[in-house]
């Protein structure tokens, strides 16, 4: 059936000015979520909202009865026959944003996407469906909450070991502890037109997104050898550590052994440590910190991504030797995170088989 037919759609003339004096116990909704409680409320009984104008255009959420949702949002109240849980899915299936338009302001409207088809089945079955799904994402929630309970596990153990390396120092700097530091290539250096399809003798282009998602295997840019010789003063190998420099700033990722040799472009700064001073576990762990300590000043943290300011940041270094025992305790809960991992990615590979198999 077609969306329309399953569901109405309704605005709402709520602005977030208009609730900063009222407080009560019905939660009001945006595109980032929970804003703050009133003494009102426009849905009696769940629905579905879907973020129709600016940032994050297109995403869904379902939200509980009593509640309402600002301007910038669509209600899909579903209709008698429909489980509001299983409306969710399926319009959550559709991928909203490729509906968008207008530029400065981006925006869609229900008359765009209201004859989409959805699967109808009785109600017994809707219900069936949604809290397999359901089940499902609340698992993946579980399993990323162990991820990040492992993480912060790490911090406080270095914490722990070596206290707030942020506010420390003894005569060290990162340029003591790197036998390179280089921010990638101008971008006319580097313009579309010079890279090539992958083959076996190109060389990959490193962006921003390897070092945010922590992942090699994305990416489509790769530059042919004489673009490589080049540019071979950027060129990354497996065991240097790239950091975000555009945007989102201060991510980073250890190159693995498995990276096909290649450059970083221009969002990306390469530090090559000194691995006779320094390891990577505690190299990592320092950057978090010293970045966290910037960041929650509100200002200085462009100037990270200038190598320039970057060689004097002052770096607080134990001994080898302690840096090792860190190491040590960090591969252990990586020997955890993996298992959990792995286990993330099967559940998270059957929900997507799902949604594809009931909505695809």
């Amino acid at each position: 059936m077609k969306l329309d037919e399953l569901c109405t759609p309704k605005s709402s003339n709520l602005a977030q000015k208009d609730i900063l004096e009222n407080h009560g116990n019905y939660p009001v909704y945006g595109a980032s979520g929970f804003i703050k409680n009133v003494n009102f409320f426009h849905q009696q009984n769940a629905y579905i909202a879907v973020i129709k104008d600016g940032a994050g255009i297109g995403r869904t959420m379902f939200l509980p009865p009593k509640s309402s949702i600002i301007g910038t949002m669509q209600y899909l109240i579903p209709k008698n026959n429909v489980d509001p849980k299983y409306l969710y899915y399926a319009v959550r299936a559709m991928n909203l944003s490729k509906y968008y338009s207008g530029a400065t302001i981006p925006h869609i409207y229900f008359k765009d996407y209201k004859k989409e088809l959805v699967p109808l089945y009785s109600g017994d079955k809707q219900k069936m469906i949604s809290l397999s799904l359901e089940k499902l994402e609340d698992i993946i929630a579980k399993k990323q909450q162990l991820l990040s309970s492992y993480d912060q596990l790490i911090k406080s153990r270095f914490v722990e070991m070596f206290g707030d390396v942020s506010q420390k120092e003894n005569g060290f700097t990162l340029n003591d502890v790197c036998e390179k530091m280089v921010r990638g290539p101008f971008g006319s250096s580097l313009k579309k037109e010079y890279f090539v399809p992958e083959g076996s003798t190109t060389y990959k282009v490193y962006e921003q997104k390897h070092a945010i998602n922590r992942e090699i295997n994305i990416g489509d840019y790769y530059i042919d050898s004489q673009k490589f010789n080049e540019l071979k003063r950027f060129e990354v190998k497996p065991g240097d550590v790239i950091m975000s420099c555009s945007g989102t700033i201060g991510k980073f990722f250890v190159i693995p052994r498995k990276a096909k040799p290649g450059i970083i472009n221009q969002a990306l700064l390469n530090f090559k440590l000194n691995e006779s001073l320094i390891n990577h576990e505690y190299f990592l762990q320092s950057m978090y910190l010293i970045i966290s300590t910037i960041e929650s000043k509100g200002s200085g943290i462009a100037n990270i991504t200038s190598v320039n300011n970057i060689k004097k940041t002052n770096l607080f270094l134990p001994i080898l030797t302690e840096q090792n025992k860190f190491s040590e305790f960090v591969q252990q809960v990586d020997k955890l995170k993996f298992v959990i991992q792995k286990s993330l990615d099967e559940t998270q590979t059957l929900f997507d088989s799902l949604m594809q198999k009931y909505f695809g």
